[in-house]
């Protein structure tokens, strides 16, 4: 007799299903109103590691259980990016509108390769916004990815087959060996390594990244730029695209994007912005200037999940004239031809032919209702708090006599412990004790980097939550903490 047919994953009893969901909706509700009173980050005891080190599941586990462990062992442990003194890596802190946006995009179980349906049009809108905010013209297309790393490969896709097609070369069918001669693809010094990984996924190879110096601000020196094109020219290279940075990752800093864009208009490249940390201090009026020239580009990456505080992930490149990023990516096999009516209706065009992916999620829905909710202006007040806030902290270090980097590129603040009779080495150590030991009391999280080889401490304020009075708290709380190791025997 054969076995009985597996039941759904649906639950048995829909009102005990019910109750446990809306239990488990109560505490993130608590989780998130309670952050500021617990620490930021802690150690996981054995237990925890325990249970992630446990053998496939092969048997059911009551849901109340399962929901019990995430409450204990994983919202207890965070990373700790929703907090108001996160300041470590450059993230956004989420918000319960976008987490309330995921759980419905779920629900709603859309694979938006493209269709005819109302979460197609969401993506869509959602693009146009991110494009309204750049400043890009309504011939711009886009498409939302997993965040800024996919968001510059795409771009980079777009500018090599623009390059390619500009010389008659068909790169689809051809690929990277018919290029010739072989492009040049420039970024500063300072540049984030996605590019270099985008250069050799795209088969170009490091080599082909030629990173450009930097001034004292740590922005790209528009002179090494038409130097180096000018060199390359006459060694056989073919000066393809310029990357420009708006606000690095190490210390915030922002190449010439105007002069940068002149450039390339006089020479005929390709002007990406990696705009991942920056571009949305568009949406800031008093600090706008800043990113001024992201709207002359001609490929742009952003990351909502960073100022506009989207839960993770989501990202987007946008290019200026849609129909090329179309041309690098459109592909209709007889699977997905589309129809003048029914479920295959809609636009001319699926989403997955303006990026990598078939498979995608309803990723626009949780910036769709967070935009809507709070709307575009408030974002915009959001972000010049954090970067007032980033002058704060580097006044309020300064004042204690903290060594800071300046100048204080958009919203990071790198600054160190100066120790009399230490050594470079010594000093580095001593200052990562430090923001160790912030981080391992659960007060405060700052990162460090080297700039101009030299080590410092970094904080990158980005977090809807911060206070200004945590901008106090966590100057008092370093200096003390710092006394504590120069007197200490190990310090």
């Amino acid at each position: 007799m054969p076995d009985p047919a597996p039941a759904s994953l649906d639950p048995e009893d829909w009102d005990a299903f019910a109750a446990t969901a809306h239990r488990m909706v109560d505490t993130a509700i608590r989780h998130t109103r309670g952050l500021r009173d617990r620490p930021l980050w802690r150690e996981m005891p054995a237990a925890t590691r325990r249970l992630f080190a446990a053998p496939l599941p092969l048997v059911p586990t009551p849901l109340a259980t399962v929901c019990d462990d995430v409450r204990d062992h994983i919202l207890a442990y965070p990373l700790g990016n929703a907090h108001p003194r996160y300041w470590m890596w450059f993230m956004g802190a989420s918000n319960l509108t976008g987490a309330i946006g995921d759980f419905l995009a779920a629900v709603n179980a859309s694979n938006l390769h493209g269709g005819n349906h109302a979460a197609r049009l969401v993506d869509d809108q959602v693009v146009r916004w991110l494009a309204e905010i750049a400043g890009f013209p309504a011939t711009a297309a886009g498409t939302l990815v997993s965040g800024g790393s996919v968001a510059n490969l795409i771009g980079h896709a777009v500018a090599r087959h623009a390059f390619a097609a500009a010389r008659g070369i068909d790169l689809r069918q051809d690929g990277v060996v018919a290029l010739a001669p072989r492009p040049r693809v420039y970024c500063s010094a300072q540049a984030h390594g996605c590019h270099q990984k985008a250069a050799e996924v795209l088969g170009l190879g490091n080599v082909s990244l030629r990173r450009i110096p930097t001034g004292p601000d740590l922005a790209m020196d528009m002179d090494a730029l038409g130097t180096a094109i000018a060199e390359d020219r006459r060694a056989g290279w073919a000066p393809a695209t310029v990357v420009a940075t708006a606000g690095t990752v190490n210390s915030g800093a922002i190449d010439p994007l105007p002069g940068i864009a002149e450039l390339c208009r006089r020479e005929g490249l390709w002007f990406h912005v990696d705009g991942c940390i920056g571009a949305l201090a568009a949406l800031a009026p008093r600090h706008r200037h800043l990113v001024a020239g992201i709207e002359a580009a001609d490929s742009l990456a952003l990351d909502p999940h960073k100022w506009l505080h989207a839960p993770f992930e989501l990202g987007c490149a946008l290019v200026r004239d849609g129909t090329a990023l179309l041309r690098t990516f459109s592909l209709t096999p007889e699977y997905l031809k589309g129809a003048t009516r029914g479920i295959a209706a809609g636009t001319a065009h699926h989403l997955c032919d303006l990026g990598l992916q078939t498979t995608r999620g309803f990723r626009a829905l949780k910036l769709w209702m967070s935009l809507r909710e709070h709307g575009a202006n408030h974002f915009g007040a959001l972000i010049d708090r954090n970067i007032d806030q980033a002058r704060l902290l580097a006044c309020r270090l300064e004042a204690a006599g903290v060594e800071v980097h300046r100048p204080v590129g958009l919203n990071i603040v790198c600054f160190r412990h100066r120790v009399p009779g230490l050594d470079a080495a010594a000093m580095q150590q001593f200052n990562r004790e430090v923001m160790i030991g912030l981080q391992e009391e659960g007060l405060a999280a700052v990162s460090d980097t080297v700039l101009d080889g030299r080590h410092y401490l970094r904080a990158a304020i980005a977090n809807h939550r911060t206070a200004d009075a945590d901008i106090d708290l966590f100057v008092d709380a370093f200096l003390r903490a710092a006394r504590r190791r120069a007197l200490s025997p190990a310090g």
